[in-house]
């Protein structure tokens, strides 16, 4: 199997390691953990100027989604602020599938210039992953929509332009066919937004719906046809968009900083760090499968839910021995005085549960694997 990238893909990867060198500096790093906010906008708009992310949208650019996954590759391999663009990416992905040609003039190019970020609203307080629970309502009223209720995980709620909402429009047929997607602007009346801070140092949001009036415009996809258009998104966020290479950066800090300390003397660092990059390089290989099949006009639903369980377990594991191996110094934070790879395993420790969670827990991807895969009966109703 060949598993080289054209001269293309890999002028176009070069491009991106440029400008992560450049936009993502150590200051931004702080930030991005001292604030919350996960996004750097000088490397948003430095990539968009260089048309990267134009090139990136799923269905549309001209290097995807081959370069779709090595422009997140690369951000998380840097441990550089990606969610701002990948749901940005991802959105813009499923508008150019399921979108009328009026939404795909309007919002893609405010995406693909850098000037605008997009939040989701899913999951919400009482429901989690269950995201076909949904009760958030949108009700017909004259030749508008009327939409109350709330959502939990709204991440860059607070900084987005854009919002892609699920909600219920028929109560009277089974749960995943009464949903419909849209997508309007977040500065719309009767939308509030209050913070979440996380335990991974990641601010997201809780968001609530009241009395907000849109009218067909902002109906993304097929009225009660929402569960397709959610899965759509899933399928590059799952497979392609980040999430699949966490593992990478804990490496090289754990790393460095054990053989600065003397550790490495130890065979049982050195297993956990060989395990690691065996790991690291297994979920590389299970993420450019979902590209390529994505490449190839497939979507990679299935392969994405394989690649999320293996990569996020596995960095999960990864954190918990390294933070162990590195002892009291190993729950010490960024800037306090002894702290382990300058407080990155703390940070890897609190962040690395939560992959396992976003995008669809570890549960919900294994049922997926379960049914689809192994034709296995339905573990829910």
């Amino acid at each position: 199997m060949n598993f080289s990238l054209t001269p293309e893909a890999q002028a176009y990867r070069a491009t991106v390691r440029r400008i992560i060198a450049e936009a993502v500096t150590p200051e931004a790093i702080d930030r991005m953990h001292s604030t919350g906010t996960f996004d750097v906008p000088e490397l948003t708009q430095a990539l968009a100027r260089e048309g990267l992310l134009e090139r990136a949208v799923p269905g549309r650019g001209g290097g995807d989604p081959i370069e779709l996954w090595l422009l997140f590759s690369e951000l998380e391999k840097a441990g550089a602020p990606y969610d701002g663009i990948s749901v940005a990416l991802m959105v813009a992905g499923v508008i150019n599938a399921v979108g009328t040609e009026e939404q795909k003039e309007r919002i893609i190019p405010t995406i693909t210039s850098g000037q605008a970020l997009v939040c989701m609203g899913y999951s919400e307080p009482d429901s989690g992953s269950d995201v076909a629970a949904a009760t958030t309502r949108a009700v017909r009223d004259g030749d508008e929509w009327v939409i109350d209720g709330a959502k939990m995980w709204t991440t860059m709620a607070h900084e987005a332009t854009w919002l892609i909402l699920l909600t219920r429009t028929n109560t009277e047929v089974a749960k995943h066919r009464g949903l419909t997607m849209f997508i309007l602007p977040m500065d719309t009346p009767g939308i509030t937004v209050a913070p979440v801070h996380t335990m991974g140092t990641e601010r997201t949001n809780a968001t609530w719906y009241d009395g907000v009036r849109v009218g067909d415009d902002a109906v993304l996809g097929d009225v009660d046809g929402g569960w397709r258009t959610m899965t759509v998104a899933l399928a590059f966020e799952r497979g392609v968009m980040g999430g699949t290479n966490a593992g990478v950066p804990l490496l090289r800090h754990f790393r460095a900083w054990a053989d600065e300390v003397g550790l490495l003397d130890d065979p049982t660092v050195r297993d956990h760090i060989a395990r690691t990059a065996i790991d690291n390089q297994v979920a590389a290989l299970l993420t450019m499968r979902a590209a390529w099949i994505a490449a190839t006009g497939g979507l990679p639903g299935l392969e994405g839910s394989m690649v999320k369980v293996f990569a996020t377990e596995a960095y999960q594991r990864a954190a918990r021995a390294f933070q162990e191996a590195a002892g009291p110094e190993g729950l010490l934070q960024f800037h306090e005085p002894g702290a382990a790879a300058d407080g990155f395993v703390d940070y890897d420790a609190r962040h690395s549960p939560v992959t396992t969670i976003y995008g669809g827990t570890s549960e919900i991807n294994r049922n997926n694997i379960a049914e689809r895969h192994l034709g296995l009966p339905k573990a829910r109703s």
